[in-house]
């Protein structure tokens, strides 16, 4: 059970943000199919934003009704932050689709498109600094950048009336002197900072539109298919069915989902969490 006083943060969280359920006290496990993304608005979800927290005066979070024939949550990128589960999950297969839009933003406007879902997100938005007024979650991310889709980033944060950092810790298989993802390389521990997904171009440059030699995103416009296993401390990253990233006995093993704002325009849809085949 999570701590009672992280317990009514998000209680307290979730009504200021005007959510009708408070978050479970124990992390979900889904025994069926659970659609996080109802196709019609935010419910289940709250916003939060570096520079504007809870509010959001110029709509960086909203849902269209229909883009390529189906509807879609769109974070215009124009301020970091994200739309965040209200409540936690564990030990699941998420299936998301995502396609960029054309708008860039200061100060990645001519940089990488650059956005990520932050798995096993804990404690409370913003607690990737001391202050508490980051973008981000401490929790691990499922990458997605122009030439990276499929990397792993350790985000680290912290707690209230605790300075210490506290980190995720993440095993994986890597080429020697390099972060790069190697099913067939030596094992590596890792607390912060990228893990790089196997085929990662070595000479990626923070490039408007960059395409590595190996890439397997699909082209601007189109809809990439994105699944992440989380099973226990144990994740698998598949994009567009190929899969780019295993990591395992990580320490974080449940928590919240947060779809990020980042700089680009960027669609998600079907987002959905299915039960593990066992």
């Amino acid at each position: 059970m999570k701590p009672l006083r992280r317990h009514l943060s998000w209680i307290a969280l979730a009504a200021l943000a005007g959510v009708s359920s408070a978050p479970a006290a124990d992390a979900i496990t889904p025994r069926e199919v659970i659609r996080l993304f109802n196709g019609k608005d935010l419910t289940g979800f709250i916003t939060w934003e570096r520079k504007h927290g809870r509010d959001d005066p110029d709509k960086v979070f909203s849902v269209v009704p229909q883009i390529d024939g189906a509807p879609a949550i769109r974070c215009s990128g124009q301020y970091f932050g994200g739309v965040i589960t209200v409540d936690s999950y564990t030990n699941y297969r998420l299936i998301v689709e995502f396609r960029w839009g054309l708008l860039t933003w200061e100060p990645r406007l001519n940089r990488a498109r650059d956005a990520g879902i932050l798995l096993h997100c804990q404690g409370e938005p913003g607690n990737q600094t001391k202050n508490f007024d980051g973008a981000w979650m401490r929790s691990v991310e499922f990458q997605i950048i122009e030439g990276g889709i499929g990397d792993v980033i350790l985000v680290n944060g912290y707690d209230r009336g605790n300075p210490q950092i506290i980190a995720p810790r993440l095993k994986t298989k890597v080429t020697p002197g390099t972060q790069r993802w190697n099913p067939d390389g030596v094992l590596a521990e890792f607390t912060r900072g990228r893990i790089d997904w196997l085929r990662r171009d070595p000479e990626w440059k923070d490039v408007l539109g960059f395409r590595g030699r190996g890439d397997n995103e699909k082209p601007l416009g189109e809809w990439n298919h994105l699944e992440a296993i989380c099973d226990g401390g144990n994740i698998t990253y598949f994009v567009n069915g190929e899969k780019a990233m295993e990591g395992w006995d990580g320490t974080f093993k449940e928590g919240r989902l947060l779809f990020q704002s980042e700089g680009a325009e960027i669609f998600y849809r079907r987002i959905e969490l299915h039960p593990l085949q066992r």
